[in-house]
């Protein structure tokens, strides 16, 4: 188990100087480092931020890659500075965290893909949300099965058995996936429903986007679902997935952002941006799109450490758009970037108990 101890972390003085937020400045670092742990689907944009941060800065920001589950745990425990997730925190989750009312802010979008191993399939399959559920129900068994046959009729299928691969461990990717076949199929909903750890009718488990990505390369035959970059980065191939326009759309970065479009205007001042796009209306929009959450405490109580993670979520909404691309994110619309920014303002900075 991942245990942090904070208690070791030296304290420096407390009159440092802030950063200028308004200028978009980064304090200087003291050497104290921040801790944090959870989502594996933002991992690759987390880590790329971390890094330039910590160059730029010398802030080092030490995060575990365990799985929304495990973010959400650990700071509700209190043994990590901030948590990081894909599946937004239940009420009930919120109520029970030691550290009083928690922010959840989002930093990226992204899209969860159906990636998949079928030998002698060049070109990427045609999948419907339905046919996809079905497929991790244990009712469609066969790589051509009459109904993916209907799908791609361009491909030659082969007569294989198809094998599931999912998630073993709490994820946000997972709650994503779900969520996304709750809202397309009646079955799945009334079935294993949505969450961060469901009980999987068919199939093997792997833990992290990491686990089922080396699945699925090794295993012909497989299917499984991970954030997009950990296909692109296996060389795995991913479906099309039809969307509520009944269109069939490759995972982009225009896709992702299609899917958020207009989220940013219509939402109220009071939201808590716990919020779902899955099989968003629209032209162009990819079905299988989220939000991910970096969480935190509204009110820090070590001030110092406070402010350092409110300086790099204010460098991160301003600069780290920038660099979303490359990993296959959509950055946030800058509507919602300032809005994020007041928001931030509510927190309070306290002293170490």
């Amino acid at each position: 188990m991942f245990v942090v101890a904070l208690g070791l972390v030296a304290c420096a003085p407390s009159d440092r100087q802030a950063s200028d937020t308004a200028a978009g400045g980064v304090a200087a670092s003291s050497g104290v480092a921040l801790t944090g742990a959870g989502a594996t689907f933002p991992y690759p944009i987390y880590s790329k931020w971390f890094s330039d941060y910590a160059a730029r800065t010398g802030v080092k920001i030490n995060y575990q890659s365990i799985g929304s589950g495990g973010g959400i745990r650990q700071l509700a425990e209190g043994t990590v500075d901030f948590g990081a997730t894909d599946s937004p925190m239940k009420d009930e989750e919120m109520a029970s965290a030691k550290g009083g009312p928690i922010l959840h802010v989002p930093t990226v979008m992204g899209a969860v893909v159906a990636t998949y191993n079928v030998p002698g399939v060049s070109q990427p399959l045609k999948l419907t949300g339905e046919v996809l559920a079905d497929i991790f129900l244990g009712r469609i068994r066969q790589w051509d099965d009459a109904r993916l046959a209907a799908l791609n009729p361009d491909v030659t299928l082969p007569n294989r058995e198809i094998l599931v691969v999912h998630r073993s461990d709490g994820s946000g990717t997972t709650y994503i996936f779900t969520d996304y076949l709750s809202a397309v199929s009646p079955a799945w909903k009334s079935g294993p429903g949505t969450g961060k750890e469901v009980q999987w009718p068919a199939g093997l488990g792997a833990k992290g986007n990491e686990g089922v990505a080396g699945q699925v390369k090794q295993t012909p035959g497989s299917i499984g679902y991970v954030e997009l970059a950990y296909a692109k980065q296996n060389r795995l191939p991913f479906a099309s997935m039809r969307n509520a326009s009944g269109e069939y759309v490759q995972p982009t970065i225009e896709s992702v952002t299609a899917a958020a479009a207009g989220v940013a205007q219509q939402l109220p001042e009071s939201t808590d941006y716990r919020i779902s796009i899955v099989n968003a209306p629209g032209k162009g929009a990819y079905p299988i799109a989220s939000f991910t959450w970096i969480i935190l405490y509204q009110n820090q109580a070590d001030a110092e450490k406070g402010q350092k993670l409110l300086d790099f979520l204010r460098w991160a909404l301003r600069e780290g758009g920038s660099s979303a691309a490359a990993l296959d994110y959509a950055p946030l619309p800058a509507e919602m970037v300032a809005r994020l920014e007041q928001r931030l303002g509510t927190v309070t900075l306290g002293t170490r108990a």
